[in-house]
């Protein structure tokens, strides 16, 4: 095993093979660490997470040194049949490349046993693996295709994949199967979970259904709920986030959540509510909101002006980071920052908004929660309980275009991918913030471009929110909440955990300084 640094409470653990890193996630599963609080396995690595209030990253890691490690433990846990049509668009051009008929291909992918390896790029895709590598290493298209249709069948590198929503992507297509891999309505949404066998049948000529045992989720409307708003303006993007989603790294999906945690937080308190209560979370102001009956607010967050429209008294500005008691038919709205990014309104007794995967945010990746508010649409209370407001809160200074901001990282896991000229230059070299940017990810432009000491091609391998990844151009992309859980370019360092907040906060234009906090980590 090789320890590699990622931040404060998290490691990677490499590996010599994919058995190998298969054979560690299990066993590290099964013996249930107390303080570890998630493990996301991928190609030749597994990323720990762990709770840096109760152990030292130096400890867990000695612990799991001491772990009895077995090849055998990588066992099915259930075997699915899943019929394939094989009239893939490359299929008879990656038979020709093995050097093999059609016919033998689709022998040698129906006679073998797959296994499910790890699920990473999106919900439900499932990176299948055969101990035969019956096809050895199969090159990934030159160039990717904008758009892959949804159940098509896939081979790369040493996997096979079907692709669980239409999606860009640059596997070689084998073919298509009309199993739904990905389906937020059953309980458990991924057909396909790590251990699982798989096996392939050609109904090429012979269509037939597979029928795989599942359990509905029941939706909850809100038609008993009370109405709140109705949405008059969104701006560029309103959503509702909460807290996150937790330890669902296994199906292949992300956090998501309020990207500022701490104004989430802040505006559920000054209202009263639990602080995971569910928000409107505002991207550069826009919105404007009537209010259908009764409530109290509270707007946090970047700093921009909030506008109320008295139904009996006229307009008035109010006061970010304080409670507002509003009445039917007054009107709210709020004016794009003069600092920072982001506002964050809550509502006394919380949003209403039904739960995918134990939260209600929506994730701009991978597609799930509740969608973008429009206009028309009607907010809706979740009639939480409440509890005495805290008043104890004032707007804070936020980035603004043309300031340069400091953030502090920790090096790794792939800072020795790089040049020392590269590192120096990571550090000393201001970054600007793209307009590119989104919940996804902050792309940054510099100068002068970082360069790889190691050129060679980077297994897909667990990425924590902050990682800050340098693909082949040279220019970083910072990592946001919505990140896929796996990546394939090189993490030369990730933010502190507690500057994830202020990222969330700066606006296209701004300047980013990284400074050092830590050394890389390298344990062999």
């Amino acid at each position: 095993m090789r320890f590699l640094s990622v931040n404060e409470n998290a490691f990677l653990i490499e590996l010599d093979a994919l058995e190998t890193t298969i054979a560690v996630y299990q066993s590290l599963n099964q013996a249930n660490h107390p303080y570890i609080q998630e493990l996301i396995p991928a190609a030749r690595t597994v990323l720990v997470y762990f709770d840096p209030i109760w152990i030292d990253q130096l400890s867990l890691i000695k612990w799991i040194r001491s772990q009895k490690i077995e090849l055998k433990r990588f066992n099915s846990t259930k075997e699915i049949v899943i019929g394939v049509h094989y009239d893939g668009c490359d299929l008879a051009e990656i038979a020709d490349h093995l050097g093999l008929t059609t016919q033998q291909l689709i022998r040698k992918h129906t006679e073998s046993c797959w296994q499910v390896a790890f699920i990473g790029f999106a919900p439900g895709f499932a990176y299948l693996m055969s101990h035969d590598q019956p096809f050895g290493s199969v090159p990934r298209r030159s160039s990717p295709r904008k758009k892959v249709t949804a159940g098509s069948v896939g081979l790369a590198g040493e996997y096979s994949g079907i692709y669980p929503k239409e999606s860009p992507g640059g596997w070689q297509l084998i073919g298509r199967t009309d199993e739904i891999m990905w389906d937020i309505h059953r309980e458990n949404p991924a057909l396909l979970l790590p251990s699982d066998q798989v096996i392939f049948k050609d109904i090429s000529r012979n269509p037939t259904q597979t029928s795989v045992s599942t359990t509905l989720v029941h939706s909850n409307l809100a038609t008993h709920k009370p109405v709140l708003f109705e949405v008059l303006n969104t701006g560029l993007q309103v959503l509702v986030q909460d807290q996150g989603r937790h330890h669902v790294a296994s199906l292949g999906v992300g956090r998501a959540g309020a990207l500022d945690q701490s104004s989430f937080v802040e505006a559920n308190l000054i209202v009263g509510n639990p602080k995971h209560a569910a928000v409107l979370e505002i991207l550069n102001g826009g919105l404007k909101l009537k209010v259908i009956q009764p409530t109290v607010i509270a707007v946090t967050g970047a700093l921009s002006e909030l506008w109320i429209t008295y139904k009996e008294t006229g307009k008035r500005q109010a006061s970010l980071c304080q409670p507002i008691a509003l009445d039917e038919g007054d009107k709210i709205y709020l004016t794009q920052p003069k600092e920072g990014l982001r506002n964050y309104l809550a509502v006394q007794g919380g949003i209403y908004a039904e739960q995918v995967l134990g939260s209600v945010s929506y994730d701009s990746l991978a597609e799930l929660g509740t969608s973008p508010i429009q206009v028309g649409d009607q907010i809706y209370s979740a009639q939480l309980k409440t509890y005495p407001v805290e008043l104890n809160h004032f707007v804070r200074t936020k980035p603004k275009v043309g300031d340069e901001i400091i953030i502090d990282v920790c090096l790794g896991p792939r800072t020795d991918w790089f040049s020392t000229e590269s590192l120096e230059l990571f550090f000393n070299q201001r970054w600007q913030v793209s307009a590119e940017s989104n919940r996804i990810g902050l792309r940054l432009s510099g100068e002068k471009q970082l360069v790889r000491e190691i050129d060679k091609e980077l297994p897909s391998e667990g990425c924590c929110t902050g990682a800050i990844q340098v693909p082949p151009n040279g220019q970083p992309v910072l990592f946001m909440n919505d990140h896929p859980i796996t990546g394939g370019y090189p993490v030369i360092a990730s933010v502190a955990a507690y500057h994830l907040d202020l990222i969330a906060q700066i606006p296209t234009g701004c300047l980013i300084k990284f400074r050092q906090i830590s050394d890389f980590m390298d344990l062999k």
